[in-house]
């Protein structure tokens, strides 16, 4: 690997790895309370995932490791059935994304409309920000979470900003450094040097631990611990993977780069099996780290690679060290990430766009925050094609004409499809057309069962007006499966269009 970078190039990915690996510690261990699991099986996941991904995922510079997406459906299982069923769910989980990716699913993220990313992108921003008023809680005397007053939120605050104020103001005096590992690293210095009374990792939990071990999930091998897996492996594996390929989507604009889905998809699937093996909570591709790791310029597998063994490292080796990190200059890292995220240019365009692109890019941003992002992007999808059907539907039209012996000629223009057979019908006059009337489908396609049926409608309005209905210019597929309009459609081998349509009853 270190023959195709330079020496400029492995420093960038490996400071850049190590200040996503400082990121990773909180993330983790929040996530992992969230799913209700040791603060370690959190760690383990970022570990196995990050360093698997970086392996032999689709999308160099790209972070993997446990999120907050999966771990709230986790919490479900782990809290009826315990935590040997969320390691064999997890196992599960992958061998489901390995399957997506070997069958080539993983190129039709591509049809996610932009306005669906876009919410994505603006709806993960706000989480991420969100999540991190998280941190400003502390259990009272009686174990209930308060929010933080006097002293303690002033400081807490004032070093938020101090970190802010040097992620933001360094690359403008030198880019030697990571801006953010800087900023973590100085305000580190202070509050421990400082004496400064300040919430620290270590107030999270301990992350000390030795290597993760192989560990066979202990659960009955029976259809009973099938049905009880399967629905959650499907659910995991659907978020994982959307959450993956839109951010590897993400990464592929900002860094005008090509990743590949259908290997992520595997890398994904791989990751989680080995996880699920060695006590992991599983996970998928992380936005907040990814953006802290292009944003430092790495571009390599290197980076996720170094940020997976130095997360590795802290567990093992620097665990003391680790946990006097002020909470302040990781909650304002992620701040920045979160600021960052954000498509600030998606609130100018809202007034530009159609209102239907407008809508989807809120719908979706709301949806993200408030639910979940496989609901959320499913939404958008499902909004975007109906309007595209809708406005596709409008596009119907017929120019009209008469032959030299007195035929009418309806000559079609656009797509026949379930949205547009009422725009079809109104077309057609057959109470005052003549007595032969054809209709040319030569500049329109039939795509799919409802537009055939609406070709047999029509042949039987005119029928019933004792009136001829002569159909040119139709594909072979269309011709064979018309029902009552079959005898009507004239052939022309030479002419009459090739295409396949798409209709249940070819099988």
């Amino acid at each position: 690997m270190s023959a195709t970078l330079t020496p400029e190039q492995i420093k960038t990915n490996l400071l850049s790895g190590l200040t996503v690996a400082l990121a990773l510690v909180p993330e983790a261990i929040a996530f992992a309370f969230v799913a209700g699991v040791h603060p370690l099986v959190g760690l383990y996941a970022a570990f196995m995932m990050g360093l698997v991904t970086a392996l032999i995922g689709g999308r160099p510079g790209m972070i993997s490791g446990a999120t907050g997406a999966l771990a709230v459906v986790m919490v479900a299982l782990v809290a009826t059935h315990g935590v040997e069923y969320l390691f064999a769910t997890v196992v599960l989980m992958g061998v489901l994304q390995i399957a997506f990716g070997l069958m080539k699913f993983g190129k039709f993220i591509r049809m996610v409309p932009h306005p669906v990313m876009l919410g994505f992108v603006n709806g993960l921003a706000i989480v991420i920000f969100l999540a991190q008023f998280g941190h400003f809680k502390v259990a009272d005397a009686e174990g209930a979470l308060r929010w933080m007053q006097g002293e303690a939120l002033y400081t807490m605050g004032a070093l938020i900003v101090l970190t802010m104020v040097i992620i933001y103001l360094m690359p403008r005096l030198t880019r030697a450094v990571p801006a953010s590992l800087a900023g973590i690293a100085v305000v580190s210095l202070v509050v421990i040097f400082g004496g400064i009374d300040t919430r620290t990792v270590g107030d999270l939990a301990s992350i000390e631990g030795g290597l993760p071990s192989f560990h066979l999930p202990m659960v009955p091998l029976n259809w009973e611990t099938l049905s009880v897996i399967l629905p959650y492996s499907a659910i995991l594996a659907a978020i994982g993977l959307i959450e993956s390929l839109l951010t590897l989507n993400l990464i592929d604009e900002i860094t005008d780069t090509r990743g590949r889905p259908n290997r992520e998809c595997v890398g994904q699937g791989v990751a989680n099996v080995i996880t699920g093996f060695f006590g992991g909570m599983g996970g998928c591709a992380m936005i907040g780290q990814s953006m802290i790791n292009i944003d430092n310029g790495a571009r390599s597998r290197l980076s996720g690679i170094a940020a997976a063994l130095f997360l590795l490292s802290f567990i093992l080796f620097a665990s003391p060290l680790i946990e006097q990190i002020p909470l302040a200059a990781l909650i304002a890292l992620m701040f920045v990430v979160a600021e960052k995220t954000f498509e600030w240019a998606s609130l100018r365009v809202l007034r530009k766009v159609p209102r239907h692109d407008a809508f989807v890019i809120v719908a979706v941003t709301v949806v993200t925050v408030f639910t979940d992002l496989a609901i959320a992007v499913l939404f958008g999808v499902v909004i975007s094609a109906l309007v595209f059907a809708w406005q596709h539907a409008k596009q119907i039209r017929a120019d009209v004409g008469t032959e030299e012996h007195g035929w009418k000629i309806y000559d079609l223009h656009g797509s026949l499809f379930f949205a547009s057979t009422q725009n079809f019908h109104g077309l057609f006059s057959p109470r005052t057309d003549p007595q032969d009337v054809v209709v040319d489908f030569r500049h329109a396609r039939v795509v799919d069962h409802s537009g055939l049926e609406a070709i047999d409608s029509l042949a039987e309005r005119y029928r019933a007006q004792g009136k001829r209905l002569h159909l040119r210019h139709l594909s072979p597929d269309c011709r064979d499966l018309l029902g009552r309009a079959r005898d009507m459609v004239e052939v022309n081998l030479m002419e009459d269009p090739h295409y396949h349509l798409a209709d249940n009853r070819l099988g």
